[in-house]
């Protein structure tokens, strides 16, 4: 049977919860000071942005060579979303943490749990006003976007959705760890203190340990901005997706754990530690999957579409042995330019890398620097990192003739020199001015407090 709580709960409408914690979020100075902050910071790296690629526009204008290597996703959207992860990190905890940490200050949460609501609902009703705050933080990269077009720029559908998927996965991973933060501790203070402590931690682990080999590159994975990296790059991979969203419930529901006033410490702590346990299992095991889909206008992630359809039919396993240290230049090459394209589009691949740094530069080693590739029982090696040489060593091996390259699938570019001349009054005078006055307004809007709220 179910417990009186949960059919209080069901016949209690939620938008009233819903439109209390997101009037919480716009009645406070967080959300509108980060806004006004976000406006010059974005603006003068997106015209930023916009000077550097006319200029490289106006020296491709008459070479076609040069006019396929610029691309808006790169040399516009990419900086200027820079800019704005930057604020995010560093600013958006403050905001989160009000969803919470306000009511444990002022001692609101007391009431508030007194309410015909579990804690489970509380924490989502927070998270969804945390969301809505994220995605009203957006109004200066969106702008840019919307100037970019004015300007007469080139936007690609896919390649700018998945760029703001990655961002707003980032947005959300945030706010869960503010609102956890907030769950454990006392004051908004000491909760903004450990979430800046876990965010800028994860720039440590990037700058610290990018590149190093074995438990330090798996350690550097942990790192948050790791999240933004593949959709950063035009990758839509479906195992980051569900592992983020693992992470972000797995804090949600640790805020739940901690914000539950009914429960001892120490019972807490051990549903915590299980709670981390299934949440981190989670993440390893969606980790495994491969789906990965290149939605780059350009295609950079993915070999020529004949080479595309040709290596899909490859059934049998493919076995890469590589004979390179981690950090060596030709490995990262490799494996960008070869290694996960071919994960991407084989069924079975495997890759062995059996070199370290101290083969480099041993003499008689001859094999440093070595690839073997071995398929259907058949081998053959090759020192290159292109995959202009390594494809049709691949089709001999399978003894298949090489495909028929398709006309027409060369990537254009997009060149284009820009009359920036508006940028940097909107972003530091117009939209500033528009932002205060929606602020102004939404003082003025009367609140709702939690003696409003329905009541058991």
């Amino acid at each position: 049977m179910r417990s009186p709580d949960v059919i209080a709960e069901r016949r209690t409408p939620l938008r009233p919860l819903l439109m209390k914690e997101l009037r919480g979020i716009l009645n406070g100075r967080a959300l509108w000071t980060m806004l006004l902050i976000m406006c010059p910071i974005v603006g003068f790296s997106f015209f930023q942005a916009l000077s550097l690629y006319g200029e490289a526009s106006a020296s491709a204008s008459d070479q076609a060579a040069l006019a396929s290597g610029l691309s808006p996703l790169d040399g516009i959207f990419v900086p200027t979303f820079g800019a704005f992860y930057v604020t995010v990190t560093l600013l958006f905890p403050f905001v989160a943490i009000r969803a919470l940490g306000r009511e444990k200050e002022t001692g609101t949460l007391r009431l508030l749990v007194q309410l015909p609501y579990r804690t489970r609902t509380l924490i989502i009703a927070k998270a969804a006003a945390v969301a809505g705050a994220w995605l009203i933080a957006l109004i200066p990269a969106v702008s840019a976007l919307l100037l970019w077009r004015m300007l007469g720029g080139h936007l690609h559908a896919l390649e700018t959705l998945n760029l703001l998927l990655g961002h707003l996965l980032y947005g959300l991973l945030i706010g869960a760890v503010a609102l956890f933060a907030a769950a454990i501790t006392e004051s908004a203070a000491t909760a903004a203190i450990v979430t800046l402590a876990v965010t800028i931690g994860s720039w440590i682990l990037d700058f610290a340990l990018a590149g190093q080999p074995g438990l330090a590159e798996w350690v550097s994975r942990l790192s948050l901005t790791q999240t933004l990296r593949p959709f950063e790059q035009g990758q839509f991979s479906l195992g980051l997706v569900l592992g983020t969203l693992a992470a972000i419930v797995g804090l949600a529901e640790l805020a739940t754990l901690w914000l539950h006033s009914g429960v001892v410490v120490r019972a807490k702590l051990v549903r915590s530690l299980a709670c981390a346990a299934i949440t981190g299992a989670l993440v390893l095991l969606v980790a495994q999957l491969r789906t990965s889909i290149d939605v780059t206008e350009d295609r950079r992630n993915s070999f020529p579409a004949a080479d595309q359809r040709a290596l899909a039919a490859l059934r049998e396993p493919l076995v890469i042995t590589v004979h390179l240290a981690p950090e060596d230049p030709r490995y990262v090459d490799l494996r960008r330019n070869v290694l996960s394209k071919l994960e991407r589009v084989l069924p079975d691949v495997t890759i062995r890398l059996v070199a370290s740094q101290s083969f480099i530069g041993r003499s008689g080693d001859d094999s440093y620097g070595e690839v073997e590739y071995a398929y259907a029982g058949r081998t053959d090696k090759s020192r290159s990192t292109s995959h202009r040489e390594i494809l049709p060593l691949l089709y001999g091996l399978a003894q298949m003739p090489l495909p028929t390259p398709i006309a027409g699938e060369d990537y254009p570019g997009y060149p284009l020199v820009a009359n920036a001349a508006l940028v940097l009054p909107w972003f530091f005078g117009a939209l500033p001015l528009l932002i205060a006055l929606a602020w102004w307004l939404s003082r003025r809007a009367p609140g709702i407090s939690v003696a409003n709220l329905p009541r058991r």
